[in-house]
This record gives structure tokens, C-alpha cells and sequence, in this order.
């Protein structure tokens, strides 16, 4: 059985945690449940009975052995019910959406240690897809858990209070969603029929936004209107080799989106209050200052300000970091190189290569793991082990913080910003990362041709988006609009990746390197994998992979195009990027690395 596979890494926020649970005790802002959201709970409780319903058939059809076609025709049917109810089981039952619809990987809570198995309905592809009578056993006993993933649906939902903050939050991130996760076909990897299942997710938010007016409402009727036109054009060619994705996420999705803003302030619906990557104002994901980066930060006292920003790059760029103070974080992070070092690998205090290439610290404060091997959660702890690590800059911050306080002029801006008398490691740690905060602008042709403009792309520069989405499946791993690993829409959690990097380009010989492996080494699935990095200002940042080993974008585009290490023959069991070529032409390749150098940030 051919595999697909995307690893799902759980990392839940304490505040998305304490929200969820928040969620299904009460409503935030509007505590009496109306007759409306009454019917928006039946219709979500309806359709989940259709979804049991399904189940249950597929069921019956695989027990009396019924031939694929058939079983495919059913699961297709099963679910397009599911996307009606996606938008409310992502957001209210999160819990149980990753088991229902999440990747067909085991996931891993590293807090507890524990391997949870896949299941739900990727895993269910698979095996459909990829028919054999001898799996039927093993199809019934998947149908038989999400049966009772669906019967969790049933009693949870029927049990939590939502209110009009929540469910129009809820419809919001289901547009996000498709906007990014659904177009790039990320739960469909085997069938990809991801373009014929968007209607039905619009169906749902459609069916549930109707309850939500309290007075007529022309914005509702307009983004009827809209979806509409969305759902024409995926009936005109729903083929990913040859859609226009340019068109459709500038031109429709983006514009469903910033109806829905028109239609909350028309009704006056509250924010759920809570501090979210994407912003409650956003008009789409790339609208100017859309994402908050203050989502990614350790706790209310670390959060972005233009006072620690400026000290943060002053401290970035003074050597006194140092042992020896010959080396500042900027030796190895040139502005210019997006700030990377243009070397294979990093060099050591001595000039010696280090065991891995210099990663971009451009757009990394929107990602849940630092490092290539994500062994740090936050820019805090990541600042403070490069000062620290002996081959890197060896200083000591015992020391640096008895140096810096010592510094009248330092010491009087620090006391300006925290309102404390001493200099303490927690706060030259939060200056440094809030600095790199700052370093995501979001200023790129590709944001300028989002946001309206359509000559902000060349027309190689849109073909090449479109392969790059579609045929070539990059999205389904570098999640648009970060292009990164961060998952959107709710960007809780960053993905990791095995790929089979092999040492360079020209041989085939595996990266020795584990990666996150060399931490958990009991857990096969994560040896060889690397933090998916973001791709833009990608053009600025070679040689490429965690190892450098890649020197052109046309050598990173060849990998991926023969199927990752195991499709050049390399012996990875666990890769979780296919192996299936991509079959793309020399002028497909060239129009990808095209639309990727419009990532750069002007």
C-alpha cells in the first residue's frame, strides 16, 4: 500500500487548552443559549446522525466483501458528510477531531510520552483507496472506532454551551481552513478529492451562519452569493494539475472572508476573547498585520513591544554575547541572507563545520519548536543555548547579565522596559527574542498579489503557485500563508517531517543525522525528522536542508521530485513524505522555484 504521510506533533498552547475547556463549560461572552443556536446544535447533531449512518452502512458493505468501486463510492459519500460538520467538531471537540479526520501517523504527546495510534478516516483512505479484500478485518475495525468517535460527537455536542462569539469564530476558521488545509488537499493524500468535498464544507458553515442573524442581513446574502460562484468554479474543473488555486483563494476565498468580518459587524457579534496567531480583525489571512505574534510567546510578561525590539537588535549585534566577545548572533544571522550565513554549515568559535546548516531566524517566531530538531519551544530558550552552547558563542549568562548591568546605558533602558532595578536572564532572553519577532513583515510580491493586487505576479509566478499547490503538493506540507509547518487555521501546533535527505546532492547516501530521533530514541517514527521550515524569502537562504547538503533550489525541486530519500532507493521506513515521483517537467520545476522567489520580503 502506497503510504502518504503527514506526522502531527500535538503541541497545544496552555491558552488554546484552557479555552477549549473554557468552550465546553460555558459561553464567553453571551451566556443564555437562544432558540437559533439551539437549531445550529440540530443541525450539527442531525447531520453527525447521518455520519453515524454512513458509518454503519460502510460497514455493511465491507461485510459483504461489496468491490471497491462501491466501497470508494461510500466512503467518498461518508466524507463530504463529515466536511458539513468539520467547522463545529474542529472547534468545539478538537479532541476528538484529530482521531476522526487527523493524518494517518501516530501522534505523539511528548508530556506523557505516550504513541496514540491512527485512526479515523485518512487511515480509512488508505485502505479504501488501496484496496485488499485481506484488510477488510482491519477496515471494519476502523469503521467501528469512528462509529464511536461519532457517537462522542453526539453526547459532547448535545452537552456544551456555545454561544454567537463561538459558533461565528467557529464558521471563520472553517473558511481559514479551506483557504489553506482544504485546497492543498491535506486529508485527502491518497483519493484527492479535496476539491469535490470543499462544497459540502461550505454547505455546513451555510447552514449554521443562517441562525446567527438577529435582524436582515445583506452581508449573509451576499457571502451566499459568493460561495455560490466558489462552488461553480469547483464544478467547472475540481482536476488540482489544472486549476487556477491563484484565482480562487485571491478572488473567492479571500473575498468569503472579509464578508464574514461585514457580516459580524453588521450583527454585532462579539470576539471570543483570546489572544489567536490570526487576528479577530483580519480580512484574510494576508491581510497587512493579520497574525499576532504575541499567540507564540511563553506568557503575558514576554510579549512584543518596539522598546524590546530596539534593544534586542542592539544586544543581536554586540559581541559582548560572547565568551570572548568576538562573536555576535548576527556573525552567523546576516540580515542580508535572511538571516542565515550562506555556509553548508555553521561554523564553530575555531571555524570548524558544525553538525548542521544555519536555519533563517525570518518568520521563526511563528513556529511551536526552535532549532532543526525543535528541542526548544520558544525563541527564549533558543537564544539563551546558542549564548551558552561551547562551539557556538561558549559565553556564560551568569555572566553576561553581571556585564550588562554594568552597562549604564544598558541597565537604563532594560529598567525602562521590565520596571526592575536589575537585569535578570529572563528578560535579555525576552529582548532577544522579541527582536526576531520582529522579523516576519509579511511584504512579498506574493502578500502584494493577495491583497488585490494582480500584477504583483508575473503569470510564470502564478502557474508556478498553482503547481506549487496542486501537482507538486508542496502546501500540504509548507501550510500557506506561513509556508511553513505550523498548522493553520488555528496555527496550535508545528509539524515535523521525515523526507531521506541524503548527505548532499549528488550521493545517495542518508543523512546520518536523527534529528528529533536523537531525543526519543524509542520512538521509530521520529527518527530523521526536521522541523518543516518557512519558504519565504527561501531564494536568500542556500545551500538548503538541515544539512546544507543542497546548494540550489533545483536540487532541493529534483529530491522532491524523484519521492524523498526512499524514492531514490534510500532505506527510510518512516518516511512521511511520499515516494511516488512527482512527474514534474523541467519548465514545472523552473515555474515553482519562479512563484517561490516571489516569497521574498521586499
Amino acid at each position: 500500500m502506497e503510504k502518504i504521510f503527514k506526522f502531527k506533533i500535538l503541541w497545544i498552547l496552555g491558552f488554546a487548552m484552557v479555552f477549549f475547556a473554557f468552550q465546553q463549560c460555558s459561553g464567553t461572552s453571551e451566556q443564555a443559549v437562544s432558540e437559533d443556536l439551539v437549531n445550529v446544535k440540530q443541525e450539527v447533531l442531525k447531520t453527525n446522525a447521518d455520519f453515524m449512518s454512513r458509518i454503519q452502512n460502510l460497514i455493511s458493505l465491507t461485510q459483504k466483501k461489496a468491490d471497491a468501486q462501491t466501497l470508494q463510492h461510500s466512503f467518498d459519500d461518508l466524507r463530504k458528510t463529515y466536511k458539513k460538520i468539520e467547522w463545529a467538531v474542529e472547534y468545539f471537540l478538537p479532541h476528538s477531531a484529530r482521531f476522526i479526520n487527523g493524518p494517518a501517523l501516530p501522534e505523539i504527546e511528548f508530556a506523557e510520552s505516550i504513541v496514540l495510534e491512527p485512526e479515523g478516516l485518512q487511515v480509512l483512505e488508505e485502505l479504501i483507496y488501496e484496496y485488499d479484500t485481506p484488510n477488510n478485518p482491519e477496515i471494519i475495525r476502523n469503521l467501528k472506532l469512528l462509529l464511536s468517535k461519532s457517537g462522542t460527537i453526539d453526547s459532547q455536542f448535545s452537552n456544551i454551551t456555545v454561544n454567537r462569539a463561538q459558533v461565528f469564530d467557529a464558521l471563520r476558521n472553517e473558511i481559514f481552513r479551506i483557504s489553506s488545509l482544504s485546497v492543498a488537499g491535506f486529508d485527502t493524500p491518497v483519493s484527492g478529492k479535496h476539491l469535490t468535498e470543499i462544497p459540502y464544507a461550505f454547505e455546513g458553515v451555510k447552514a449554521a451562519l443562517k441562525f446567527l442573524p438577529k435582524s436582515e442581513s445583506n452581508k449573509l446574502k451576499e457571502i451566499d452569493a459568493e460561495i455560490e460562484k466558489a462552488n461553480a468554479i469547483l464544478k467547472a474543473n475540481h482536476d488540482k494539475n489544472t486549476f487556477d488555486f491563484a484565482a480562487f483563494i485571491s478572488k473567492n476565498l479571500n473575498k468569503i472572508s472579509a464578508l464574514m468580518l461585514d457580516f459580524r459587524k453588521e450583527q454585532n457579534i462579539n470576539n471570543v476573547e483570546v489572544t489567536t496567531a490570526l487576528k479577530s480583525d483580519a480580512l484574510s489571512f494576508y491581510a497587512k498585520n493579520a497574525f499576532d505574534v504575541n499567540a507564540f510567546v511563553p506568557g503575558e510578561n514576554f510579549k512584543i513591544s518596539s522598546g524590546k525590539i530596539a534593544l534586542g537588535k542592539q544586544l543581536f549585534n554586540d559581541p559582548v554575547l560572547s565568551k570572548d566577545n568576538s562573536r555576535s548572533c548576527a556573525s552567523c544571522h546576516i540580515a542580508e541572507k535572511a538571516f542565515t550565513d550562506g555556509k553548508e554549515k555553521s561554523l564553530s568559535l575555531e571555524h570548524s563545520p558544525l553538525a548542521r546548516n544555519t536555519p533563517s531566524l525570518n518568520y521563526s517566531a511563528f513556529q511551536h519548536g526552535q532549532f532543526w530538531d525543535m528541542r526548544n519551544s520558544d525563541l527564549e530558550g533558543q537564544s539563551s543555548e546558542v549564548i551558552t552552547n561551547r562551539d557556538e558563542m561558549h559565553g556564560d549568562l551568569d555572566e553576561i547579565i553581571v556585564k550588562i548591568n554594568n552597562n549604564e546605558a544598558y541597565r537604563n533602558v532594560f529598567k525602562k522596559i521590565y520596571k526592575t532595578e536589575k537585569i535578570e536572564k529572563w528578560q535579555l532572553q525576552n529582548v532577544l527574542a522579541s527582536y526576531v519577532r520582529s522579523l516576519a513583515t509579511f511584504s512579498s510580491n506574493f502578500d502584494e498579489f493577495m491583497r488585490g493586487n494582480p500584477n504583483a505576479l508575473t503569470q510564470n509566478q502564478k502557474e508556478g503557485f498553482n503547481l506549487f499547490v496542486g501537482k507538486a503538493n508542496c502546501a500540504s506540507c509548507h501550510f500557506i500563508p506561513l509556508f511553513n509547518g505550523t498548522v493553520p487555521p488555528t496555527f496550535t501546533k508545528t509539524e515535523q517531517e521525515v523526507l531521506g535527505t541524503a548527505e548532499n546532492a549528488q550521493n545517495k547516501k542518508l543523512s546520518p543525522d536523527l534529528g528529533r530521533g536523537k531525543f526519543h530514541e524509542t520512538v521509530a517514527s521520529l527518527q530523521y525528522s526536521f522541523k518543516t521550515p518557512t519558504l519565504r524569502n527561501i531564494s536568500k537562504t542556500a545551500p538548503y536542508m538541515h544539512n546544507g547538503g543542497y546548494r540550489t533550489l533545483q536540487d532541493v525541486m529534483n529530491f522532491y521530485n524523484k519521492g524523498g530519500g526512499k524514492g531514490l532507493g534510500l532505506k527510510v521506513d518512516n518516511q512521511t513524505l511520499s515516494d511516488a515521483p512527482l512527474n514534474l517537467t523541467k519548465t514545472e520545476i523552473e515555474k515553482i522555484i519562479d512563484f517561490m522567489k516571489s516569497l521574498d520580503d521586499r
